[in-house]
């Protein structure tokens, strides 16, 4: 992706951002429930989350799902959810120009609320061994304190 094609999404600037947006999560949930922010993180112990996430893609939204899941040691893939920002949204800073330029994961958050829109019921994870890989690292940068969450 080239500076040319990356438009930096900021809350003042995110209606050129067109979804479906999805949400990748444990938790079971329903049409019309929203998702706001002041409840723990999904991705880390004893932490308030002030934002609440979301992305365009399934496959981002299945790593919150898969990831969510396994970090709370429930069984099953988790679930993604159709949703709907219901207040502006930025981009992601703990993905956005970290790894790559720009936001290839179309990762955003919100510190307003997402309306669950429907489930997606159709979508495919990743293997057992890639998702090991990903819990593996995830381990090693949470035992030399590199897990940090910009929040």
């Amino acid at each position: 992706m080239s500076t040319e094609e990356w438009t930096p999404v900021t809350f003042e600037h995110c209606d050129h951002v067109g979804g479906p947006f999805y949400h990748g999560t444990k938790s079971e949930l329903k049409p019309g429930d929203e998702l706001v922010p002041g409840f723990g993180s999904n991705f880390q112990a004893d932490r308030v989350s002030n934002n609440i996430y979301f992305t365009a893609l399934v496959d981002t939204a299945a790593w919150g799902a898969e990831l969510a899941t396994a970090l709370a040691g429930s069984e099953g893939r988790g679930h993604i959810y159709i949703v709907e920002p219901l207040g502006p949204f930025e981009d992601d800073p703990n993905v956005t120009n970290k790894r790559f330029f720009g936001n290839p994961t179309r990762s955003y958050r919100t510190l307003g609320a997402l309306r669950v829109i429907g489930e997606l019921e159709d979508w495919e994870g990743h293997s057992p061994e890639v998702l090991k890989e990903m819990l593996d690292n995830l381990a090693q940068l949470r035992d030399k304190g590199l897990d940090v969450i910009e929040d």
